[in-house]
């Protein structure tokens, strides 16, 4: 017990007086302990003072930068009853390949000369629409020739009234003559009669000038009927002449009515072959769709729908296509006040799920088991709360792990300004946001994770920087 202790070495000038105070000793474990301690104390204040590189940590899960390398649903375009499948799950297949048969439940395609009948209906119509075309244009001559018709038979019509008009002309003339001679007579058969009572004349005489004049009325009276009758021949002719347009007009409306009518049912015929042929085209389009192809090479990850005889829905998923050698990408989730700390291109640290890692967040150059990335994209809109932010592999170091599987679970730190320790663990307990004065240069930490402070760039999306 006595070993273990010894008596102060220099006592007390104050203390040293007491007896109490004279039988106290110090243990050396003590003193060392002390040692120790204090080199400690050294050794932390002096750590302080050491590098600690700020980082923005966030978790999330693996994804592709392009839509088109993430698994896809390959949808069928018509309702149908699956008739069989081509493929099974984990199976590679090319674009165009057929993943699954369907067959018509539709009972207007149930024909399956649909597509052939439905030509024969086009080859039909289009036959008809030719002759109707030569019915048209032969209602165009006849209405040519009716014109033609129409102008001889006017001018003929003209050369009759025209005819008889000099007719009835001649008719007055002779009626002229007829009287004067009528008149002639009646004299002379006066005078005869006068002669005959003064006994100048006989009997005989008198008689026959009585015959005379009966011949110059009778011929009187012929030559007044020949003229009336001249008369009403002219007044015929002319409402022949003037009847004659109206009744080839009535002919020419009714043919002009029938071209019409023609050309209508053209005009209808073709609508009605469009019609066809937009069917016939849909026809051939559909049956292209009772195979459903792959849309691009990849794997067939999940059949949606089970068996042989299922109904599908138009528009309804049938199987699910993963991507050959998807561009891979880390979707992580980072706050709302650590956004404006990020911008396109600077580095990030990334731990995968299932990869073995030993991480130093503050000295990213000491840690084990990570990959580099960049920023390739910052959402400009929350998702619970939340800013979604896409990171792509950094080509400029080690490749990502082939055997990388999109959706796998993703811890990422994204690097910011490099502070002291104490600075750091100031910061934690204040709860003060990292230390950012700018926009990283270089794309990314600029040289040993510098910010500069001078270049006020702002902060863009990879949609923003590509315009």
């Amino acid at each position: 017990m006595s070993s273990a202790k010894q008596p102060l070495e220099v006592p007390d000038p104050i203390l040293g007086g007491f007896h109490s105070y004279q039988r106290v000793q110090t243990p050396r474990t003590g003193r060392v302990l002390a040692r120790w301690l204090a080199a400690l104390g050294v050794i932390v204040v002096l750590a302080g003072f050491l590098p600690w590189t700020q980082n923005i940590r966030s978790y999330g899960q693996l994804t592709t930068l392009r839509p088109q390398d993430r698994p896809q649903t390959v949808p069928t375009t018509i309702g149908g009853r699956i008739a069989g499948w081509r493929v099974r799950e984990g199976q590679l297949v090319k674009k165009g390949d057929t993943l699954v048969e369907i067959t018509e439940i539709k009972e207007k395609y149930f024909d399956p000369e649909l597509v052939e009948r439905t030509r024969e209906q086009l080859e039909a119509k289009v036959a008809a629409l030719e002759q109707n075309e030569g019915k048209t244009v032969a209602l165009g001559d006849q209405q040519d020739a009716l014109r033609a018709g129409l102008a001889v038979s006017l001018d003929k019509a003209r050369n009759k009234v025209e005819q008889t008009r000099l007719k009835v002309n001649s008719d007055e003339a002779d009626l002229r003559a007829a009287e004067k001679d009528f008149a002639i007579a009646q004299q002379q058969l006066g005078r005869q009669e006068e002669l005959y009572r003064q006994g100048l004349k006989s009997l005989t005489e008198l008689e026959q000038r009585r015959l005379k004049f009966q011949e110059s009325t009778a011929k009187l009276q012929g030559v007044e009927n020949k003229l009336g009758a001249s008369r009403q021949e002219l007044i015929n002719s002319q409402l022949e002449l003037t009847s004659l347009g109206a009744d080839y007009q009535d002919k020419l409306a009714k043919s002009e009515s029938e071209r019409r009518s023609a050309v209508a049912y053209q005009f209808d015929s073709e609508g009605q072959i469009a019609k066809l042929r937009n069917e016939l085209a849909n026809l051939r389009i559909r049956s292209g769709f009772y195979a459903i192809r792959a849309p691009q090479d990849g794997y067939v990850v999940r059949a949606l729908k089970q068996g042989i005889g299922e109904i599908v829905k138009e528009g309804e998923d049938v199987v699910t296509v993963m991507p050959i050698a998807p561009e891979l990408a880390a979707e992580l989730y980072v706050k709302p006040m650590d956004v404006p700390l990020l911008s396109v291109g600077r580095e990030v640290r990334l731990q995968f799920d299932g990869w073995p890692a030993l991480v130093f967040s503050g000295w990213p150059g000491s840690s084990f088991g990570t990959f580099g990335g960049r920023v390739a994209v910052i959402d400009n809109i929350d998702s619970q709360g939340l800013y979604r932010v896409l990171v792509t592999p950094d080509r400029t170091q080690e490749a990502w792990p082939q055997q990388l599987r999109i959706g796998s679970g993703v811890y990422g730190w994204a690097l910011l300004d490099d502070v002291s320790i104490w600075f750091e663990l100031w910061r934690q307990l204040n709860g003060f946001p990292p230390n950012f004065e700018g926009v990283p240069t270089n794309g990314g930490k600029g040289e040993k994770g510098k910010i500069a402070a001078k270049e006020d760039k702002p902060v863009f999306s990879d949609e923003e920087e590509t315009k």
